[in-house]
């Protein structure tokens, strides 16, 4: 089924574990409680006497008491990591001071506490009668109140012991924990980012670029790509996708030749039909569209590739208004009843009253008359043609002047130039024609949207069908071309021109 392609898979996959992603997130947020932290860091441990044994090569130079040949320096910083602020009665601790640096097998010599600029008011807690000083390895850190991100420095002078033993900041915070954490760099800031946000981060990165790797080197380098020649003949309303995708498949597949030639939906159908009986092989090679059904009649192979909405135009200068026409006034004027714009719009303006109605139609062949029939005028457009220009006569009208032009540019121009027109063509076309008006019928506008979202019952509208003699062979450029037209790329292009997919969730159930 099209709904379980790889890439809907994928892209309802992304979707589901991000909302899971977001529950989760939310879940944590509101019942696990946010900690508070203490983070330390040793971001120097450096040996600065003569007699020290790092377990590495060193040369230092200087002059030390006999009992500071083996010092060391090491520079601690403390800081809140957390996202809540620490104040002095969150130490745990029993003791005046609220933690305890603990330098393994070496002595305390001296202690310089720094911090940054920003945050002086820090030194005035660093005092004896705050608990701050030190005896043998152990140095006593006064209960220091910090917001997020603040941090204090202690650089310590040591004597004795090894340069890389252990270091340890003790103490309790209520309701948090005091840790180590590391940094690439002595001055990094600590992750913003949980290890859980990073994996799912991750996760999700991992799955929108899996979703694009399918959509790209599915549409990019189509496995339906074959060599040779195809003809595609039929619907002139359809040109303008068929013209377009015919120029992307070539492009994308070196060999294949695809000569676009439309003179209408019927004449197309009856031309497949007729070199079907003369040359199997010569028809596998063609391709018909048609605006609706029209090749059911002649036993070739239908496959239903858009839902296309057509529209009425009338030349610019008849001001039909929001509602348009009423199905039953469209039945009139084709039947010829109204003459002039005026009995068919009683309250229009002098300039619109006095314009003759002219009906500019396609010929019999054309399946967009064909659709105009059977959905709007409920029966065969009969009135013959009265006017090879389409232009009605001198003087008085008689008469409503009718004429029929061969192709959908054709109407579409004949209307834009000659005042009081009015004609069909399909939507795309007559949407971006300057000149003319698409008409609503029973006041639902000719809109793709508005059809597939169910708001409208506009009845001039049908099913787009590609014809084959027969099912083509897998290997055919007939078989490859007809496959493109169901890639995601090719349904934006029949969306753009103002045709509904039927490869689409709503376009099967439209389509079918």
């Amino acid at each position: 089924m099209e709904w379980l392609s790889a890439e809907n898979i994928v892209a309802v996959g992304t979707a589901v574990l991000g909302v899971v992603a977001s529950g989760v997130m939310v879940w944590y947020e509101r019942r696990v409680p946010r900690r508070k932290r203490i983070g330390y860091r040793v971001q120097m441990d450096n040996p600065i006497g003569d007699d020290v044994r790092s377990g590495r090569a060193n040369v230092r130079l200087g002059l030390f008491d006999a009992d500071m040949d083996d010092a060391t320096l090491v520079l601690l910083r403390v800081e809140n990591d957390g996202s809540q602020s620490i104040d002095r009665d969150d130490y745990t601790g029993p003791e005046p001071h609220g933690l305890t640096a603990v330098f393994t097998d070496r002595t305390i010599r001296g202690v310089s506490v720094t911090q940054p600029t920003d945050i002086d008011h820090l030194m005035d807690h660093f005092t004896a009668q705050r608990g701050f000083g030190y005896e043998g390895n152990r140095l006593r850190v006064p209960r220091v109140p910090l917001n997020p991100g603040d941090h204090y420095k202690l650089l310590v002078l040591l004597s004795g012991g090894d340069v890389g033993a252990e270091i340890r900041l003790r103490g309790g915070i209520r309701d948090g924990e005091v840790h180590p954490n590391r940094s690439a760099t002595p001055d990094d800031t600590s992750p913003v980012f949980s290890l859980q946000a990073r994996i799912f981060t991750g996760l999700l990165t991992l799955s929108v670029l899996a979703l694009a790797g399918i959509v790209v080197f599915r549409d990019g380098n189509p496995i339906e790509c074959e060599q040779g020649e195809l003809t595609v003949i039929g619907s002139t309303a359809f040109e303008p996708v068929i013209t377009t995708l015919a120029k992307q498949y070539e492009g994308k597949c070196a060999g294949a030749d695809i000569d676009v030639q439309t003179r209408g939906s019927e004449a197309g159908v009856a031309e497949l039909a007729a070199l079907a009986d003369r040359s199997r092989s010569r028809a596998r090679t063609v391709v018909a569209f048609s605006d609706g059904p029209l090749g059911d009649r002649f036993g070739l192979k239908g496959n239903k590739v858009a839902l296309s909405v057509f529209t009425l135009a009338v030349n610019d200068g008849v001001d039909l208004g929001p509602e348009g026409l009423t199905v039953a006034q469209v039945r009139d004027i084709y039947k010829g009843r109204y003459k002039r714009w005026g009995e068919v719009l009683p309250g229009a303006d002098r300039a619109t009253a006095e314009l003759p109605v002219v009906l500019v139609s396609r010929s019999d062949s054309s399946g967009t008359r064909q659709v105009f029939q059977d959905r709007v005028l409920g029966e065969w457009e009969r009135a013959q043609s009265t006017s090879l220009d389409c232009r009605p006569p001198a003087g008085a009208v008689t008469v409503v002047t009718r004429c029929e032009l061969a192709g959908t540019g054709d109407v579409l121009d004949r209307i834009a130039e000659q005042p009081g027109a009015i004609g069909y063509s399909e939507l795309g076309v007559a949407a971006r024609h300057k000149g003319v008006r698409p008409v609503p019928l029973d006041g639902d506008r000719a809109n793709v949207d508005e059809i597939e979202r169910g708001d409208s019952a506009y009845p001039y509208r049908d099913i787009e069908y590609a014809y084959t003699d027969g099912i083509p062979p897998g290997d055919s450029l007939t078989a490859g071309f007809l496959a493109y037209l169901d890639k995601e790329s090719s349904r934006q292009v029949i969306r753009t021109q103002g045709h509904l997919p039927c490869g689409t969730p709503v376009g099967l159930k439209l389509c079918g």
